[in-house]
């Protein structure tokens, strides 16, 4: 019998409640203490889950109420007992992000951190898990989760086994009417459950799947890490995440992200679906089993702190993408489409030049995690300069190399090193063992580009490859960089663009999320959160009607702005000056197209 016993009933779909039960046989005598976990490992943030239980007893197992009393305000403790008790609370789950807990009448979804208290001084024991029908579940509803199964009936009710506190809080449940999407990849068990409306062409999702899960098995090479592999992706109308976990992923979209019956070539949203499902596959190595030092260690109640999440995500940030290229499923042309959005996000942030990608890891918790109006001007993210970091580091290791080696020689050093073994990794230890794997001097390359703040030499490194870069400037506020149109290039008339990022707000204004420093919106006094009514004295109501006078305009030219600030009408004026070129372009180089090096090929 496990000592340790959860009891799991989705009780008040209105009320958003799950109903927890957790037997103790041998509880502490001096008194049990409980806790919940404070973070969800693979999300830094500090998230205080235990905020969300509403009521909380204790009893003997014959009945008899034990009084229990928080604290901390993520603690409680048990009056001094020698008997078995069990505890009774219930969890408020209104939380529909991967990393929460969600209930109402369409589904049921948890991740442990949410729903299971720790027994403080037992978290290393086997522990029960029962998942139960009663109460109010639908007739059609069933289970999805990689927990291990003990006795469950034929939709996945019943009892299933943990090995410990932490690989119950490592297996998220999802229970609903999902679709389901069942594939074999170098022959282990897969499946992807798709819960709320959709029109997903489910045999390209299969067809597509197995092709990037594949990929990935073959790229990392034997042993494999898993025996069974679940994707549970949360369908919505426009949310967009995931969260890697050890035998599973969860993840977010929108239905419109997903194939639909008939579409030939993939569209936009689905390739970034696509890339989704292999940034967080691609976890199954990189943060699930090759981890730091601090990931290791952790108890989720402080913050652990690493700088090392340049790697663990921007090196998954690089390959999500540049696996589906070499697996078949983009073209050259999408991939370096999808890259150059991707570099774009970075080379438009002031931020970049203030913060290195190593602080950028370290602060995570407050300046990553917690971005304000001022975020682009002050930060840089470990995902997206963290990615061309890799790229980078790819493309030299290949050069300097003549081709023998890649970032792919270090992925099977972890591997076989680190992650098969269990053997953590210290800070500083990464940059040694790319060194010491690729046998070149990155001394300098680290100082500059991962500590410093410079950015990598890439347009150079990408034209040795037959790839060239170019800047531009937008074509319009919603511009995110890529491809444009050779019109719009040749055009010496670019649009002006104030230097902020815009929303159309609900009062019928234009409304400034985040002011870029030195933009025409800057050097006007313009802040985050004003809103613009009107120029020249005529009103504006939608940033396509402000485009759209914008572009009559001229760089010199002097308008008038008026705007509101917290219900007061200000007025400004915008000195027109040059769009920045800050969105990238790739193309082929077609003064050498047969330049293409072994980065392209297949």
């Amino acid at each position: 019998m496990a000592q340790i016993h959860y009891s799991v009933t989705p009780q008040d779909p209105k009320g958003h409640l799950f109903q927890v039960e957790l037997t103790i046989q041998s509880p502490n005598p001096k008194g049990q203490i409980l806790r919940l976990p404070n973070w969800i490992p693979g999300s830094y943030l500090i998230r205080d889950f235990a905020k969300h239980i509403v009521e909380i007893k204790a009893e003997t197992l014959e009945g008899k109420p034990l009084s229990i009393n928080p604290i901390t305000t993520d603690q409680w403790q048990l009056t001094p007992t020698t008997e078995a008790v069990k505890i009774h609370y219930q969890v408020y789950a209104w939380d529909l992000s991967v990393r929460g807990a969600h209930f109402d009448q369409t589904h049921a979804f948890f991740n442990g951190t949410s729903l299971f208290l720790a027994v403080e001084g037992q978290t290393e024991a086997e522990v029960k898990v029962s998942l139960n029908s009663a109460g109010w579940i639908p007739e059609s509803w069933k289970v999805a989760t990689t927990l291990p199964k003990v006795t469950v009936d034929e939709k996945g009710f019943g009892d299933y086994l943990a090995e410990d506190y932490w690989q119950l809080i490592d297996e998220p449940v999802e229970i609903s009417d999902f679709t389901e999407v069942s594939f074999t990849a170098k022959g282990i068990p897969h499946k992807m459950v798709l819960s709320g409306q959709h029109d997903a062409d489910l045999e390209r999702l299969k067809q597509d799947l197995t092709i990037i899960c594949e990929f990935e098995l073959d790229l990392w090479r034997e042993p494999y890490p898993i025996k069974e592999y679940l994707f549970i992706v949360l369908v919505t109308d426009s949310l967009y995440g995931g969260l890697e976990h050890k035998n599973n992923t969860v993840l977010m979209c929108s239905r419109h992200d997903l194939p639909f019956k008939g579409m030939k070539q993939p569209t936009e949203s689905y390739q970034q679906f696509l890339e989704l499902c292999s940034h967080e596959y691609f976890h199954l190595w990189n943060v699930k089993r090759i981890q730091p030092k601090v990931y290791q260690q952790t108890d989720l109640q402080s913050k652990a702190y690493t700088q090392q999440l340049w790697w663990f995500e921007g090196i998954t940030s690089y390959y999500d993408g540049y696996i589906l290229y070499r697996a078949g499923l983009l073209t050259a042309e999408q991939y370096l489409n999808n890259l150059a959005k991707q570099m774009t996000r970075v080379y438009r942030m002031p931020g970049r030049f203030k913060q290195s990608v190593a602080e950028s890891s370290l602060l995570t918790w407050t300046k990553f995690y917690q971005q304000d109006e001022n975020a682009p001007n002050a930060i840089i993210s470990y995902y997206t300069k963290g990615s061309l970091i890799a790229l980078a580091l790819d493309l030299m290791i290949r050069q300097q190399s003549e081709g023998q080696k890649s970032l792919d020689d270090v992925l099977h050093h972890l591997w076989q090193h680190y992650g098969t073994t269990g053997k953590w990794l210290k800070e500083g230890e990464l940059e040694q063992v790319i060194e010491n794997v690729t046998e070149l001097k990155l001394a300098d390359f680290f100082n500059r580009y991962l500590y410093g703040t410079d950015d990598p030499p890439l347009p150079q490194l990408l034209l040795n490859e037959g790839v060239e870069m170019t800047f531009r400037s937008p074509q319009s506020h919603a511009d995110l960089g890529g491809l444009a149109s050779k019109a719009t290039l040749e055009d010496e008339a670019a649009p002006i663009h104030l230097g902020a990022n815009l929303k159309n707000s609900e009062h019928q204004t234009v409304q400034l999320t985040h002011v870029l420093h030195q933009g025409i919106a800057y050097k006007a006094g313009l802040a985050a959160g004003d809103e613009i009514i009107a120029l020249e004295g005529l009103k504006v109501t939608s940033i396509q009607q402000l485009e759209s006078w914008l572009n009559r305009k001229q760089v010199g030219d002097s308008l008038s702005c008026h705007y509101f600030r917290q219900g007061v009408l200000y007025k400004t004026t915008f000195t027109l000056t040059p769009a920045a070129f800050d969105r990238v372009s790739l193309s082929i180089d077609a003064h050498n197209p047969n330049r293409i090096g072994k980065w392209l090929s297949r």
